[in-house]
């Protein structure tokens, strides 16, 4: 029966043996230092917060009264958008000068009317009128290819011309008056009979001459266009040697480089 009095927490009950009872004492002593020591970490962490609380609240009190040092303020600019810079040099301003005035002839020098120009290198041809462009198309232009009559005969070279030349005259369905050069490239004899030198129908709808047996005239063979296989001659597709005929008065400039 219980006699009714309070035993203290962790001590053992009246008649435990010695060694459960020493056991018992251990136990709880254990478990004290224990939860003193959780608390104590606890009282710390909370301290060590506590401080940095304040610490970091303090520091946002002090930038604010002294400010960041730093200034935002709006700077207008100093070079306006667009303007041009000053030259450094002497040189530099004379260079300026100089392409204002290539500038200035190049312009002058654009032919007001239509004007043709004859790109060799990439066979490109443009139907131009002052800085329009009206017409641009794939052309052929010579070949460069060299002709040689027998051993000792005559030599011709299938180059087209370069310079600056005009639309001397314009022939519809023109008729080609071969001359030697075609008959020895096909192994054939020179004819004695002019008549046997027309050939029709090998040059297209329209020819546009422009000197010294040379002319801008139409082909057969449209899928070469575009490669340099002429005898010296401009070949032209059909559409756009219409439109070229068509806008291409006679005086024409024609520049061919």
């Amino acid at each position: 029966m219980s006699s009714g009095a309070t035993t203290p927490a962790g001590t053992p009950p009246a008649g435990t043996p010695p060694a459960a009872a020493a056991l018992a004492h251990a136990t709880a002593a254990l478990a004290r230092a224990a939860l003193q020591g959780v608390l104590a970490r606890l009282a710390a962490a909370w301290a060590r917060r506590r401080v940095r609380w304040a610490a970091a609240a303090l520091a946002l009190v002090v930038l604010a009264l002294a400010g960041t040092g730093w200034d935002f303020e709006a700077v207008a600019p100093r070079v306006a958008v667009g303007a041009a810079v000053k030259p450094a040099s002497r040189e530099a301003k004379h260079l300026l000068s100089e392409r204002e005035r290539l500038h200035a002839a190049l312009r002058r020098g654009v032919p007001r009317g239509p004007w043709i120009v004859i790109d060799q290198t990439h066979n490109r041809l443009r139907l131009m009128r002052g800085d329009q462009t009206l017409v641009e198309a794939p052309c052929s232009a010579g070949s460069g290819m060299v002709l040689k009559e027998g051993a000792r005969g005559r030599v011709w070279v299938f180059d087209t011309p370069r310079g600056r030349f005009e639309v001397l005259s314009k022939s519809e369905n023109p008729v080609w008056k071969k001359p030697d050069w075609a008959f020895v490239e096909e192994g054939e004899p020179i004819p004695k009979d002019p008549a046997d030198r027309l050939e029709y129908g090998s040059l297209g709808e329209y020819a546009l001459y422009f000197g010294n047996g040379y002319m801008i005239h139409g082909t057969l063979y449209e899928r070469l266009l575009g490669r340099p296989v002429s005898h010296g001659c401009i070949r032209l597709g059909r559409d756009p040697l219409r439109e070229v005929y068509r806008a291409a008065p006679l005086g024409t400039p024609v520049y061919i480089y």
